[in-house]
């Protein structure tokens, strides 16, 4: 069984025009139009076929709200009503606005009116770093709605903003102010990457999303990524939690690349599965004892 954590519908309203990251689609050519080329991208039924015929218990969408920096939204209306047209396979994060005054309203509004299911804080496009004290009120209203939060950690590739800003340290800021907080950083924190072990390693509450990487690559000598394999199915094997970032890579190329990695079936099912299911908080299916 799988769940998705990282997708967008090959729809306009889900990629809306984007020039502040135009450097996204020179370093992700290659695997971008590897994708376009995809079941998955062939229209909106080959996107619904592909996580059908991969038994894909759950695709996790995500809403962005970027008005004051860059004029960029996927609103959360459209992630919500995609999730309520296409059923319970698909789950949705809300996206916020916190330069907004009604930042905190609107991310409740998105939990408990539309049913979205988490908060998504792209924060190298709100040009924060995550321990900006303007995203303290959003977390804890996270924490008062018992919600999960997706903070982008590691490189960026938006030159309109500085790659410091994806640093795990402020991550640990975070957790450690926040430490009941449900956190994930995603991509996986290059190239930070043993940093980003390290406050995984330290904040029980605190993910990793394999996401936005060649899965291969975490087992490909001198990428950096390789501490992420070794921790990953060790002492991190349930913090880790996988995620396609399609139209970034074709589904299938992610899924298939992931499960040709030196995991053992216990491994695997963990980040392919149970542990997305542990973060989001789903009712049990079948999950590894923990």
């Amino acid at each position: 069984m799988l769940i998705d954590f990282s997708s967008r519908p090959p729809l306009p309203e889900f990629s809306p025009a984007a020039p502040h990251l135009s450097n996204y689609r020179r370093v992700y050519e290659a695997s971008e139009t590897l994708s376009a080329g995809s079941q998955a991208a062939r229209g909106l039924d080959g996107y619904l076929e592909t996580y059908e015929r991969l038994g894909t218990r759950h695709v996790v969408l995500k809403a962005r709200d970027l008005s004051t920096t860059f004029g960029f939204k996927i609103a959360n209306e459209s992630v919500a009503d995609f999730v309520k047209s296409h059923g319970p396979r698909f789950i949705g994060f809300a996206g916020v606005d916190p330069y907004q005054a009604d930042a905190v309203a609107a991310f409740d509004h998105a939990v408990n009116h539309l049913g979205l299911r988490g908060l998504n804080l792209q924060c190298f496009e709100l040009k924060m770093a995550p321990d900006d004290a303007r995203l303290f009120p959003l977390y804890e209203k996270a924490i008062e709605l018992d919600v999960p939060v997706n903070i982008h950690c590691g490189i960026n590739f938006s030159t309109q903003t500085p790659m410091s800003v994806g640093k795990p340290e402020y991550l640990d800021n975070v957790m450690v102010r926040y430490p009941e907080l449900r956190a994930i950083a995603s991509p996986p924190g290059w190239p930070w990457v043993q940093e980003l072990i390290g406050v995984a390693w330290r904040h029980p509450n605190l993910y990793i999303g394999l996401l936005a990487v060649r899965p291969k690559l975490l087992a490909k000598a001198h990428s950096g990524y390789e501490p992420l394999l070794q921790y990953g199915r060790t002492i991190l094997k349930q913090k880790m939690i996988f995620g396609s970032a399609f139209p970034m890579m074709p589904v299938d190329t992610a899924v298939g690349e992931m499960n040709s990695l030196d995991l053992s079936d216990e491994v695997r099912k963990l980040w392919l599965h149970d542990n997305a299911a542990h973060f989001l908080r789903l009712a049990p299916g079948n999950e590894a004892v923990r």
